[in-house]
């Protein structure tokens, strides 16, 4: 002890300030708009704040549910209608993904049990190399659904251009639409927005890791649909009308 007195160890330790030491740096501190304000009005509010962000920010799912739950049905039980409209869902080298086949094979079905009469394939054509209608034209034509029963939308980049397109360029009025179950009370919510009377048949998927994706994906996707709903914007592509629909009906 006499040594470290003398050698000024004690007196440069007593020199030192802990509370200093215990500072976190300035990196970790929040910035100011983060801080928790510290008189009880301020508290208040920013409670407010917080609890109007969590209702605005569930708001597009509720909305979502609200217009879909009562519309969605099973290939079973789901009211006849002329058409089905099957979303796009991507390509794994030219050919459906699973989760588009799964979709395409939910399509077939109906056609065969009569409770469609005509198949509307929407996807993504933006490039010569990448052609999803065409895709799934193949795939349907051989699961046993006729050529002249399946009309091709190029156009249909998203759900809501999907849905948009599909009332205004081919004429589609009433529809069944045809997806996932993550997905299907979006895609009705927003046809049904666009003036199709719509009921979704949602294929069941094994909880892997893409399904989470999905599920994830459409807590994001509410949101722009419930914009898209509310100021109806005109789709990425809308062009003249085409009576494939129509011609494909007359056809039965």
């Amino acid at each position: 002890m006499r040594f470290l007195e003398s050698s000024g160890f004690l007196r440069s330790l007593r020199k030192l300030r802990l509370p200093r030491l215990l500072t976190p740096p300035k990196w970790l501190t929040p910035p100011g708009w983060l801080r928790l304000p510290r008189g009880r009005r301020g508290q208040r509010r920013a409670v407010q704040a917080l609890m109007l962000g969590c209702v605005l920010a569930l708001a597009p799912a509720t909305w979502m549910q609200a217009v879909a739950d009562s519309r969605l049905r099973t290939v079973a039980d789901v009211p006849a209608e002329n058409v089905a409209v099957v979303f796009g869902a991507g390509l794994w080298d030219g050919k459906p993904t699973p989760y588009l086949a799964h979709r395409l094979d939910a399509a077939a079905e109906l056609y065969r049990a009569g409770k469609v009469k005509v198949v509307l394939v929407t996807g993504d054509n933006s490039t010569v190399e990448y052609d999803e209608p065409d895709a799934m034209r193949t795939y349907l034509t051989g699961h046993g659904v006729p050529d002249g029963r399946i009309v091709s939308d190029y156009a249909g980049f998203d759900t809501w251009d999907s849905c948009v397109r599909a009332r205004k360029i081919f004429g589609v009025r009433r529809a069944v639409l045809v997806t996932q179950g993550f997905h299907v009370r979006r895609a009705v919510a927003l046809c049904r927005s666009a003036g199709i009377d719509a009921y979704g048949v949602g294929v069941d998927e094994p909880h892997d890791v893409t399904w989470y994706y999905g599920g994830a994906r459409e807590m994001l996707a509410a949101g722009k649909a419930a914009v898209d709903a509310a100021l109806r914007p005109d789709p990425h592509f809308l062009g003249p009308v085409e009576p494939g629909v129509t011609k494909a009906l007359a056809a039965g």
